[in-house]
């Protein structure tokens, strides 16, 4: 019986320790706390932290061209507009693109060059997050879904980029764009208004 007991405690305490492990790996970011680092390489095999951008306001959009919801706002325009409007307000908009080798959305270095190009879009740069390490860390859950940080590298917005969850193009002219509203909200030294809102759109393909 003492047996028993002893090896109930032990399963007992090494399942406690992998739970516990296990939330830290996958604990949520949360908005007013520091925004979670990340180490990635981009499409020229440069290496970008979040440390390294200490001081800076920084955007980071997650992105498949394959999703019809990314679609829906790189055919319309309204992401490259988005993207424009925020790195002339000095912005770093990274996007990223998590989706494993094989996987729906994963492209070469070669490939993301060539959509950026072909689809006119202004980000800063586009990190190649092929482990997933950055997207879990950031709980990136959806194609698109989109994180604003202040200068201080707090998380002040996460969630869609709109209010509208479809794929139709037309439903982005009544839309309220979360992203612009919280550049707004920045822009005039206020707390964002809404920080956090539900994103809609693919599954991130991990």
């Amino acid at each position: 019986m003492k047996h028993a007991v002893q090896k109930t405690l032990v399963v007992g305490a090494v399942a406690l320790a992998a739970t516990l492990s296990f939330g830290v790996a996958v604990a949520a970011p949360k908005v007013g706390a520091p925004a979670p680092d990340f180490s990635v390489v981009d499409t020229a095999g440069e290496t970008w932290t979040l440390g390294g951008l200490a001081g800076k306001k920084v955007i980071l959009e997650w992105t498949n061209h394959d999703c019809p919801y990314v679609v829906k706002h790189y055919a319309s325009d309204n992401m490259q507009a988005l993207q424009k409007e925020a790195t002339d307000a000095g912005y770093v908009w990274l996007s990223v693109i998590s989706s494993a080798s094989g996987k729906q959305g994963h492209v070469s270095p070669a490939q993301a060059d060539d959509l950026t190009d072909d689809r006119g879009a202004a980000p800063t740069a586009v990190l190649l997050d092929t482990s997933g390490d950055m997207g879990r860390a950031y709980d990136a859950k959806t194609t698109p879904h989109m994180y604003v940080i202040d200068p201080e590298g707090t998380l002040v917005y996460m969630g869609g980029i709109d209010d509208k969850p479809t794929t139709d193009q037309a439903d982005i002219a009544g839309a309220s764009n979360y992203v612009r509203l919280a550049m707004a909200d920045l822009a005039a030294g206020n707390p964002v208004g809404t920080p956090v809102t539900r994103p809609y759109g693919c599954s991130v393909k991990y």
